[in-house]
């Protein structure tokens, strides 16, 4: 008979967590994604990292990128290797990626670096259960979703590109994603900062769902409240959230006894980014989603059918994701896959 212990190990390495658990250390499954995102609504930028650490024989590796807008910059790599923190939330990729809850270094070559500290950080304040509601708790799912920083003050700098960007103050958000067979079919994610009132953040994920033969389409929506509350909807009974979306435009509409939640976003394709997701066991990244960082976003929220907060961000991010749509996409541009997985210059090895 296996001890309490060993069992509790095993279920964690599922992929799940149990109530009152902490989602943020590693769970050890085949992709383990960290995600950073930074928006000054003051000058219209905006700027993303992200670190997919992914388990394949022989080891891990990286999945690496930096992109920004409204300057279009994007660079990503497969990076050799990759650790995801075991003990709390954190990942390192050799010197070209390094990631914890109060600061973040990139270096992805000399134009694209990026060297932040995070100030009066806003964490996620539940324990209870993380961003994917009910489904946290569910073993050995394609892909669960938590986002872990609602806010706080980015200081420092990035070089995105030919341009210097200094960071003093900026809006930031973060998140982490995992799941046994890196990224679903499909899927639709969005976040959104930059609101009139700076202390809102919004965000949302959604896709298929698959454990074994268990297949459905989930979508779960996070709104911090300028009063500090935070509504949380995508239990499939008691609090569904229906999406409609397409390369530029994503419609939600969410309910449950007390809430209702709405959300419209819109973007220019033309100006989107193409991001990639791992294929971890082939050590590879394809083009995996179609990004918008500067989009248009409208949220309404309403407590027992009354008007409680609605909002509108021009520095939303919005993302369509489908390796065939990604794939479409660059074959549109005129683009080989070479362009979204392109090697850093000068990458320096550990």
């Amino acid at each position: 008979m296996r001890r309490p212990a060993a069992l509790r190990d095993a279920y964690r390495a599922s992929g799940a967590d149990r109530p009152f658990g902490d989602p943020l250390p590693a769970h050890g499954v085949a992709m383990e994604g960290y995600f950073w995102r930074f928006a000054d609504p003051a000058s219209g930028r905006v700027l993303i990292a992200l670190d997919g650490v992914n388990r394949a024989a022989g080891g891990t590796w990286s999945t690496l990128g930096v992109a920004s807008h409204p300057n279009g910059f994007l660079r990503t790599t497969a990076h050799p290797v990759g650790e995801a923190d075991a003990s709390g939330l954190g990942v390192v990729s050799g010197v070209a990626f390094r990631g914890s809850p109060d600061r973040l270094h990139v270096d992805l070559g000399p134009d694209a670096r990026i060297d932040v500290e995070v100030r009066q950080p806003v964490p996620w304040p539940r324990r209870s259960l993380g961003g994917s509601s009910i489904f946290q708790a569910v073993p050995g799912l394609n892909q669960y979703w938590h986002p872990w920083l609602l806010g706080g003050s980015a200081h420092g700098e990035a070089v995105v590109g030919t341009q210097t960007w200094e960071i003093d103050g900026w809006q930031v958000y973060g998140e982490k994603n995992w799941g046994k067979g890196g990224f679903p079919d499909a899927w639709w994610w969005g976040q959104a900062q930059g609101f009139e009132d700076p202390s809102v953040c919004v965000a949302f994920a959604g896709g298929e769902v698959s454990a074994g033969p268990l297949r459905t389409t989930v979508t779960a929506v996070v709104v911090l409240l300028p009063d500090g509350r935070l509504v949380r909807l995508g239990d499939p009974v008691v609090s569904p959230v229906r999406a409609e979306v397409s390369d530029e435009r994503w419609s939600l509409r969410g309910r449950s006894a007390r809430w209702r939640i709405e959300i419209e976003g819109w973007g220019d394709l033309a100006a989107a980014h193409v991001l990639p997701v791992p294929v971890p066991r082939e050590r590879r990244n394809v083009p995996g989603a179609i990004e918008h960082l500067g989009a248009r976003m409208h949220v309404t929220v309403h407590h027992r059918d009354r008007l409680v907060w609605q909002g509108e961000s021009g520095l939303a991010a919005l993302e369509h994701g489908g390796i065939d749509r990604a794939r479409a996409e660059v074959t549109r541009r005129g683009h080989g896959e070479e362009a979204v997985d392109a090697p850093p210059v000068g990458l320096r090895e550990p």
